[in-house]
């Protein structure tokens, strides 16, 4: 997830944060009962603009809209404009129980790829008028009338 989202400004925070919970799989292999759980562990982010960061062990948060914008653990500003392909990866560590046994552990970790996201990164100007637009309606920024570049 990221916020805000679809739509980012250049230069501003963009949270990005993961919705990952633990999953339980229930199978019969061999005619015998398999319990499988997989716990998420690690997140890493590849921003889509050759910044990647992780693994590490926070998957982040939502923010209030009226705190989008400020730095958190897992943000990240994009230096230009344009459309970037986010990906999350979350490894997870998992056990197994074969007819209700004792949990066991599963050796290493797997990997899971959440569906790209596009995040589209805008520029914004700001400028400084002396008037609006009734007291001078051919100023600057006026509907009509050409904003220079």
């Amino acid at each position: 997830m990221a916020q805000p989202s679809p739509h980012t400004l250049r230069g501003a925070e963009t949270n990005f944060y993961a919705e990952a919970i633990e999953q339980q799989f229930d199978i019969t292999m061999f005619g015998q009962a398999v319990h499988v759980v997989a716990t998420p562990v690690q997140y890493t982010w590849n921003y889509g603009d050759g910044t990647v960061f992780g693994p590490q062990p926070s998957m982040g948060g939502p923010l209030p809209q009226d705190r989008w914008g400020e730095k958190t653990r897992t943000s990240h500003a994009y230096g230009e404009t344009g459309d970037f392909q986010v990906v999350l990866t979350t490894s997870f560590q998992g056990t197994y129980s074969v007819n209700a046994g004792p949990p066991l552990p599963i050796p290493g970790q797997g990997q899971l790829n959440a569906p790209p996201q596009t995040v589209s990164v805008w520029r914004s100007l700001t400028r400084n008028y002396a008037d609006d637009c009734n007291a001078n309606p051919q100023g600057q920024g006026c509907p009509g009338v050409a904003t220079p570049p």
